[in-house]
């Protein structure tokens, strides 16, 4: 049941207030004509089971990203609906630290302005070693 409710959380209609008790007021506050629209692309990304990635993961990336723009709106929401799908402190920690890790190595790779050619190729070196080598499942 409580799935079942995560799913309808956000359902800008009344309702959907068994489950949430109101419609959230960024939704309220948005234009008449907007409103339809903004919901339907809000709910199929971002509420939709039936993406390739589980909603979990999404609020996970979601928190990641709202970390690195620096967004406390996003941070909150996202950390929030990410619990709400099972994802622990640890997973919540873990996600804030990818955000970390890759905005300094973009800030380090971009202002050492190392070349982007070289960099692709050593990647694509790395990747193919490791899919050579790898380890035959048992």
């Amino acid at each position: 049941m409580r799935r079942r409710c995560v799913l309808w959380l956000w359902t800008p209609r009344p309702k959907s207030a068994r489950c949430w008790g109101r419609v959230p007021g960024f939704f309220e506050n948005l234009p008449g004509p907007l409103l339809d629209s903004e919901w339907e692309s809000f709910k199929g990304v971002e509420l939709s089971d039936q993406t390739a990635i589980p909603n979990k993961y999404k609020e996970l990336i979601g928190v990641a990203v709202s970390g690195a723009t620096r967004c406390r709106y996003c941070v909150y929401f996202h950390t929030e609906a990410a619990r709400l799908y099972g994802a622990t402190d640890e997973e919540i920690n873990e996600a804030a630290l990818m955000a970390m890790h890759t905005m300094g190595w973009s800030t380090y790779l971009n202002a050492s302005q190392y070349d982007y050619e070289r960099f692709t190729h050593e990647v694509d070196q790395i990747t193919a070693y490791i899919t050579k080598h790898a380890a035959a499942p048992a």
